[in-house]
């Protein structure tokens, strides 16, 4: 089984979605993780999970979004992190690529989700680009100011650096299907040296659609052609590296285990 740690189902409309869902079993993707990105969109979460026993979700805000609304406080999140579906915090993070918001504002919106996350006990999936120090030098400084916590680098297509200072503070690498793309050898020979046991895959659905189906609007059920390609950069099968990442996602997004 394939799990895709990182999608946005709530994009498509409540039409599509049930074929969207049983596209993805009939390619063994058993289950499915859709994403806060603002928090009037997250509280909308849960109940679509509930709807679909496969399904789970985080709450947050990305970003993009960081300056549209009063950042919310660790305790807000922590709280909305209680519900049982709700496996994680995020995205958020930093983007310096778009600048949609400040960048002190990004930062102050990713510190607060960091330490939600530690309050409640979860993940953080953190959006990465173009910001690459800055967000390895928050990490480090919430690690030391109040220790550690779990964090996924979703949609993983940064340099080797972050990789190097995530996984030396215990973090967790995702890949999508950027990884498939002719040009992202550099991406590929970084995914090579990921330990075995930090490895998770997704869609970030509906963009980065893998090849074959690049420039189509992506559905979880095509994180398998991302798999595939990972398992070739690892010298694995198919059906191996499904099994690693499931258990991997297990490990990290222990709510999903309980």
């Amino acid at each position: 089984m394939l799990v895709d740690s990182h999608c946005h189902l709530d994009y498509y409309t409540p039409a599509e979605l049930p074929e969207v869902l049983s596209r993805a079993a009939a390619a063994g993707v058993g289950e499915m993780v859709t994403i806060g990105t603002t928090l009037a969109q997250s509280e909308r979460l849960p109940p679509m999970t509930e709807a679909h026993p496969n399904l789970w979700c985080t709450i947050g805000v990305h970003p993009h979004h960081a300056a549209e609304a009063p950042i919310p406080t660790p305790e807000t999140l922590a709280k909305m992190a209680q519900h049982p579906r709700v496996i994680g915090i995020g995205e958020s993070g930093l983007d310096y690529f778009y600048d949609k918001a400040p960048r002190d504002i990004q930062a102050e919106n990713f510190r607060s989700h960091i330490r939600g996350a530690r309050l409640a006990g979860v993940p953080l999936c953190i959006h990465a680009r173009d910001a690459d120090d800055d967000i390895a030098l928050i990490l480090k400084e919430e690690r030391d100011r109040e220790g550690g916590f779990d964090f996924l680098l979703h949609c993983f297509s940064s340099t080797r650096r972050l990789a190097e200072a995530a996984l030396e503070m215990g973090g967790y690498i995702s890949f999508s299907g950027i990884l498939t793309f002719p040009k992202s050898t550099e991406l590929r020979d970084i995914a090579k040296d990921v330990p075995l046991d930090r490895l998770l895959v997704e869609t970030d659905a509906p963009y980065l659609a893998p090849v074959p189906f690049r420039g189509k609007r992506n559905e979880p059920a095509w994180v398998a052609h991302t798999a595939k390609v990972l398992a070739e950069v690892r010298g694995m099968t198919p059906e191996a590296m499904a099994d690693l990442t499931t258990a991997n996602f297990r490990r990290l997004f222990r709510k999903t285990s309980a």
